[in-house]
């Protein structure tokens, strides 16, 4: 290939990137707070920018999303699941993320055949049809790394604050606030630091006043962020009061486990750093260092050793 057409697909990959980074930054989940406020105000909201943006890309890409979205079964598919572990609660979400992932999977290799085509590139055959695929796979695959890297670091957020909610939460217990009071509370503080975290127990502050069970409440706080330590701390919960425990003593118990197993997970990255290195150690480092370190003698060796043996 030559460097022009090195040069296009080039472009084609940084424009395709651009764009699916900024759809997931229009797909980020609003903060629970505006919600809140928008039930106390006397008049209605107006919306806020992310759900605008999903509404027109989704009004945009509505006939072409029906391409790859499923007529039924979506609401309880993994995909939905999914979102609700990244937070994205819009009802337009779904629609924009088929209709993305439909577009980029149609368009790329339509951009890339028309732009090899005007800059005559020798790409025929196998080769072109090799190149076609890759870019269709990226337009395909491309929307679903990018919810995965939402889903994972929303996760890993709400895991590394969930032990000091916990210990803001046993605070607020033993200072006499019910559980429902101390998780407002502790939402209230945790805004700045943890806002994905402060918007789930927003949520299940709202469930409870709307009638639901504390234990329904507390299931869905799991079920929405797909974190292991949160469903322990829902069944946590559920333990102690079914048996009449102590739910502040309960709570500093399970908030001491998460910080081990935090401290853990930390010491095991850590550990791992050494065989990561390895890698760009032999491929990278080591060779230029023995090129460094062996190239003058090889040199010598190739003027003065070789042909004195040679004879000459």
């Amino acid at each position: 290939m030559t460097p022009i057409q090195l040069a296009f697909l080039a472009l084609i990959f940084v424009v395709v990137v651009a764009g699916v980074l900024g759809v997931s930054g229009v797909m980020r989940p609003n903060v629970a707070r505006q919600r809140l406020a928008g039930l106390v105000a006397d008049a209605p909201p107006r919306p806020p920018i992310q759900h605008r943006w999903l509404h027109w890309i989704a009004d945009a890409t509505r006939p072409i999303s029906k391409l790859s979205m499923p007529e039924e079964g979506f609401e309880k598919s993994s995909l939905k699941l999914r979102f609700a572990h990244a937070g994205i609660r819009n009802a337009n979400a779904a629609s924009a993320f088929f209709g993305i992932k439909t577009l980029l999977t149609l368009g790329l290799p339509l951009v890339a055949f028309a732009l090899l085509t005007l800059s005559g590139s020798p790409l025929k055959g196998n080769t072109l049809l090799l190149v076609m695929l890759a870019l269709a796979a990226l337009g395909y695959y491309g929307p679903n790394l990018v919810l995965s890297h939402l889903v994972m670091v929303r996760q890993r957020e709400i895991f590394e604050s969930f032990p000091d909610a916990l210990d803001l939460m046993t605070v607020c217990v033993e200072a006499g606030l019910g559980t429902e009071a101390a998780m407002m509370r502790v939402a209230d503080d945790l805004q700045f630091k943890s806002p994905a975290l402060a918007d789930e127990m927003r949520l299940v502050n709202l469930e409870l006043r709307a009638g639901a069970v504390r234990e329904r409440a507390l299931r869905n706080l799991a079920i929405r962020t797909g974190v292991e330590e949160v469903d322990g701390f829902v069944t946590m919960i559920s333990q102690a009061e079914r048996f009449g425990t102590s739910i502040a003593a309960s709570l500093r118990i399970h908030a001491e486990l998460l910080r081990t197993r935090r401290r853990q997970r930390a010491e095991e990255a850590a550990a791992k750093i050494a065989l990561k290195l390895l890698f760009p150690l032999i491929f990278c480092i080591f060779p230029s260092l023995m090129v460094v370190l062996m190239g003058p003698a090889m040199i010598q060796i190739y003027r003065v050793l070789l042909p004195t043996m040679g004879g000459h």
